[in-house]
């Protein structure tokens, strides 16, 4: 059996502010919104706390993964019935559905509609589970939610977890291995609990934790944004962005657009940026003198540097977008590509650099062109010019 379930948390001991979860079920009655959204990166213990709540309060527990019913008609069918008829068992129901961003495209056939339906009418608290509360096909239905978040774990919440599954187990595991094996978890309880049940085949050494390949799993810029922006670990944001697709370059322009979102507070602000600004300092240096161990200062100062500016995290949730600054440095490229390719061309033709072409020849010929001069046409030829070329020297 895994540990992950023979150990599974009460209720109370889920690392995480609770207290909504129980109040908005006990009184779902009074509740103005159908449904609460939690959200938060994998191994976090989102499922755990609902499975927890059902067993403390006695509830029938009717768990659906919406990735497994895509269409509006499937979607009635499995959960329909369960939110208005009377539980078989004489108790209460909690209705559990998912992976409720699993939905993608066209594939949905109006899942998400028909879920936002069953909120409206059912008699029973709903709660859905997403990674990434941000995605724009849930907005339908966030409105008609409480949100709450559940952020990647710190070392420090997940270690009490980890030494009381050792106990339980009666293993012999030095401090140093539960905190690397807590670190290399990334915020994962659940994976760390399978890597501790994988290492007691092996052995509990540095060693064996070191061949354990890292689990890799490609996380999106958005999650890595929730445990820079979100989170006051330093430990856990250090490592943010090293299982994104994005470069360092375009995860710092990511952070720079979605900063003041998060960060509220004047000072918090100042900090933080006066920390993404070193970064790019140390950026600049590594492009002059090609020294690549400021990499390590880089990654450090925008992530864990930025992690510890603020004195706490907002409690809202807040949508990141993306960066805008790439699309206009794309544009103004775009802009100023035709005239480079005309000016190099133009200097090859006068034996001169393209330097001097583009600031003392290129204005004639644009007048030329513009007036619609005799003389356009064979320059056109002469230079070889696209048809592209053209249209921008006629602009």
């Amino acid at each position: 059996m895994h540990w992950v379930q023979k150990y599974a948390p009460k209720f109370e001991d889920i690392p995480h502010d609770t207290k909504v979860l129980l109040d908005f079920v006990s009184n779902y009655s009074k509740q103005k919104k159908r449904a609460l959204l939690l959200h938060g990166p994998s191994g976090t213990g989102k499922t755990a706390a609902i499975h927890a709540l059902a067993k403390k309060l006695n509830l029938e527990l009717v768990e659906v993964n919406a990735s497994d019913y895509r269409k509006a008609d499937e979607i009635e069918l499995k959960i329909g019935g369960a939110v208005k008829q009377m539980s078989l068992f004489g108790t209460g129901k909690l209705i559990f559905i998912d992976e409720v961003d699993g939905f993608a495209g066209n594939e949905d056939r109006g899942g998400i509609g028909a879920i936002g339906e069953l909120l409206a009418s059912s008699k029973y608290p709903i709660i859905l589970v997403a990674n990434d509360a941000s995605e724009q096909k849930l907005s339908s239905i966030k409105s008609k939610c409480v949100l709450v978040e559940f952020p990647a774990l710190s070392v420090v919440s997940m270690l009490p977890a980890i030494k009381s599954v050792v106990e339980a187990q009666k293993l012999t595991v030095s401090d140093d291995v539960l905190k690397a094996l807590a670190r290399r978890s990334g915020g994962d309880l659940r994976g760390a609990l399978i890597d501790l049940q994988v290492l007691s085949s092996v052995g509990f050494s540095m060693d064996s934790l070191n061949t354990l390949h890292d689990r890799q799993r490609t996380e999106s810029i958005m999650q890595a944004l929730v445990k820079i922006l979100k989170s006051t670990d330093p430990a856990l944001a250090v490592s943010a962005l090293d299982t994104v697709e994005e470069d360092l370059d375009e995860s710092l322009l990511w952070i720079d657009e979605n900063l003041p979102k998060e960060y509220k507070v004047p000072a918090d602000l100042a900090r933080a940026y006066d920390s993404l600004s070193r970064a790019d300092m140390f950026r600049g240096r590594i492009r002059r003198w090609q020294y690549w161990r400021f990499l390590v200062y880089v990654n450090v100062l925008m992530t864990a540097g930025v992690a510890v500016a603020k004195d706490k995290k907002q409690a809202v949730v807040v949508e990141y977008t993306r960066t805008q600054r790439l699309l206009k440095l794309w544009m103004a490229k775009q802009k100023y590509a035709k005239r480079q390719q005309v000016s190099k061309k133009l200097a090859f033709a006068s034996h001169c650099s393209a330097r001097k072409a583009l600031q003392q020849s290129m204005p004639h010929i644009q007048r030329l062109f513009k007036g619609k001069h005799p003389s356009a046409q064979n320059i056109g030829e002469e230079l070889k010019l696209e048809d592209e070329e053209i249209e921008w020297l006629l602009k």
